[in-house]
């Protein structure tokens, strides 16, 4: 049997990983109970997923080393929102216990050099 170690990640996909990290921390110690981390299906992939009370937050993560471009919120568009959206429902899809649950999807933004944003709420999902 062949074990082969982990591939090495690159600097995008470290720095992913670290802001990933960061806010599950900053998520864990405002008082969310993180559920899930990475979850992937057909439609894309949800960074975070927690409890607020009775709450369902799905958290997406964006990192940013520059704001030259508007920083790591604005690159959260109306295809990336339909995409975690979509990803949202089929995650429901597959947990009994959540689907009932109200859901909030927020976004938190690291920029660089600045205090990650977070944004509670930042869009809503088609019909809510």
């Amino acid at each position: 049997m062949v074990i082969r170690a982990p591939a090495a990640l690159t600097p995008a996909q470290q720095s992913g990983a670290d802001a990933e990290r960061q806010a599950a921390g900053l998520l864990q110690a405002d008082g969310l109970k993180l559920i899930a981390r990475n979850v992937r299906n057909r439609f894309g992939e949800l960074d975070l997923i927690a409890l607020e009370q009775q709450t369902l937050v799905v958290i997406e993560v964006r990192a940013r080393t520059s704001t030259r471009f508007g920083g790591a919120a604005v690159t959260v568009d109306h295809r990336k929102q339909a995409r975690i959206i979509r990803a949202t429902q089929a995650w429901l899809a597959t947990q009994p216990a959540h689907r009932s649950r109200a859901i909030r999807f927020d976004v938190m933004a690291i920029d660089a050099g600045r205090p990650p944003q977070w944004i509670r709420g930042a869009f809503l999902a088609e019909g809510s």
